[in-house]
This record gives C-alpha cells, sequence and structure tokens, in this order.
C-alpha cells in the first residue's frame, strides 16, 4: 500500500498512538462526562496527529512551524486534562504514568522536528 511522507514519520506514529489509547482511556469515563471532559480530551488528542500532517504538507518553515506549534499546544493541553482526570479519579495513577511518558517522549520528537523544520529554507526562498 503506497503511503504519504508523513506516515513514515515517528513523530507522527507516537501522536496517532497518543490519540489511540485517549480514546480507549476516555471510554472508560462516566456518561455524565461524554459531552465534557471526554470530547475535550479527544478533541485535543486528534488535533496532535492532525497539526502534525498539516504543517507537513505546507511549504514555508514558517509555515511548518505554526502548525507544530499547535500540536504541541494540544498535546500540552492533553496532559492538563488527564491530570485533571486523575484528580477525578477518572483514570489511574498508572494511565497518568504512562500517559506522561509517551507525551513526554513524543514532546522531544516534536522539539526536535520543529527545530529541524525552522533550520531548513523555505521553498523558493533566496539564499
Amino acid at each position: 500500500m503506497p503511503q504519504f511522507g508523513f506516515q513514515r514519520l515517528e513523530v507522527y506514529q507516537l501522536a496517532k498512538a497518543l490519540v489511540l489509547t485517549s480514546y480507549q482511556l476516555t471510554k472508560k469515563f462516566p456518561p455524565d462526562e461524554k459531552f465534557a471532559l471526554v470530547q475535550q480530551i479527544n478533541r485535543a488528542a486528534i488535533s496532535i496527529p492532525s497539526n502534525i500532517v498539516e504543517g507537513y504538507g505546507r511549504t514555508t518553515s514558517k509555515d511548518k512551524s505554526h502548525f507544530l506549534n499547535m500540536a504541541y499546544s494540544s498535546m500540552m493541553e492533553l496532559v492538563c486534562q488527564y491530570e485533571i482526570s486523575r484528580e477525578l479519579a477518572y483514570i489511574t495513577d498508572d494511565d497518568l504514568d504512562d500517559i506522561m511518558a509517551n507525551a513526554y517522549r513524543l514532546s522531544v520528537k516534536l522539539s526536535h522536528f520543529r527545530e529541524a523544520v525552522g533550520s531548513r529554507p523555505s521553498v523558493g526562498a533566496k539564499s
């Protein structure tokens, strides 16, 4: 099966795995959170790989960096929401530890990717 370039990126694969974990965890939340915290968590989670992909498709370093910053911000939002979820006893300490470890690993990869994108000349840029 053919693949797009972004599908081969480790940062994209890690972000997508975080989405899958989030959807699995939020299935266990109380029903009264279905239209509150669950939606917020899932929106933040899905925003991470979506913004990575959107940035990947942009032509200028500035645009690429903007979307990678959005992905990073969504990940920080997700971390906050999971901390709150733990304090509300919707997830376990182990669940939070797993999310935090995965988010930290992804944050390092995202930071390196942003640095690499920022150091490349934009398409059509004059030297």
